[in-house]
């Protein structure tokens, strides 16, 4: 189906931004990258609203508040938290602690959505766990005694804020298409993004950015953001979030490979081995959600 075809890209474009956050990281400041992300991706996905919708469709108060949140949460405090964090640990460390997404998504909609979790789920979220706890400690469990570095703990705020953006995300859909619902939030993100940008000193500094920041920024903004969010959307509307969250498994694989390639970053055999982990467990998690949901679907 394309609309899995589109999920898998997303994921492969996703590993990318892991790459270009930290090239952009080394040389902007956390707000003012985030800033020019999303002022560059609303303004393209606004266009593409009011060309594919004829006009920008009004959001009734809930609406509003729920697009506010996901500005806040998706995109403001993730990004915020993913640059600062890209900034001190590498790549492809990053994208496994953030692979563990998919995992606190399926707990929570246990929780919030009244999905229930079976025995080969839980072994899952032990093996997702296990990995990343792998990556943290660099195969040296007695570090976790040690308290965690800052980019860990941004890198996992930035989990969290995830997790918000699409359980929240998925309410929203409801009474949204996916290029309204993501164009919004953008835009509410950029907005709340701009006056802390400007306090960092984004006026005056964004002459002197490298090339190497400016491709990085537009390759996060294109295809990190318009294509990313939009076709992400579009897959929690067609086959649920827990499914599309599914795809994110490719995300630290294209992530770990590519920060291998392009930025000479060392393939530890923890690194590998929390990769296998985290991968297997995200996969057992989803895998056997959805055939929970087709035997009770069958059972109806």
């Amino acid at each position: 189906m394309i609309v899995h075809l589109k999920l898998l890209l997303t994921a492969v474009f996703w590993g990318g931004t892991f790459i270009a956050g930290r090239l952009v990281s080394q040389s902007v400041g956390p707000y003012s990258a985030a800033f020019l992300r999303f002022a560059a991706a609303s303004t393209c996905l606004l266009f593409l609203v009011r060309r594919i919708e004829g006009r920008w469709p009004p959001l009734n108060p809930s609406q509003r508040l729920a697009m506010l949140v996901l500005g806040l949460s998706g995109v403001f405090a993730y990004n915020v938290l993913f640059f600062k964090g890209l900034k001190l640990i590498a790549a492809g460390r990053a994208s496994l602690i953030i692979a563990n997404n998919p995992i606190l998504i399926a707990l929570l909609s246990a929780v919030f959505f009244k999905q229930r979790l079976t025995i080969l789920q839980g072994l899952g979220i032990l093996m997702s766990v296990s990995g990343a706890v792998v990556v943290i400690s660099n195969g040296q469990i007695g570090r976790l005694l040690e308290p965690l570095a800052a980019g860990d703990l941004y890198i996992f705020g930035a989990v969290l804020s995830w997790v918000t953006y699409s359980l929240v995300g998925k309410a929203v859909l409801r009474g949204l298409s996916p290029l309204v619902a993501v164009a919004y939030s953008a835009t509410l993100g950029a907005v709340c993004l701009l006056w802390p940008a400007l306090g960092e000193g984004l006026w005056t500094a964004i002459a002197g950015y490298p090339a190497v920041a400016w491709a990085g920024l537009a390759y996060l903004a294109i295809f990190g953001t318009v294509l990313g969010f939009l076709w992400y959307y579009e897959g929690i509307q067609a086959i649920g979030a827990t499914r599309a969250s599914l795809f994110i498994n490719f995300v630290p694989v294209s992530a770990v490979l590519m920060a291998f390639v392009i930025l000479d970053e060392p393939l530890t055999f923890a690194l590998l081995a929390g990769a296998a982990l985290v991968t297997g467990g995200v996969f057992l998690t989803n895998r056997f959600a959805d055939q929970g949901k087709a035997r009770q679907s069958g059972a109806a």
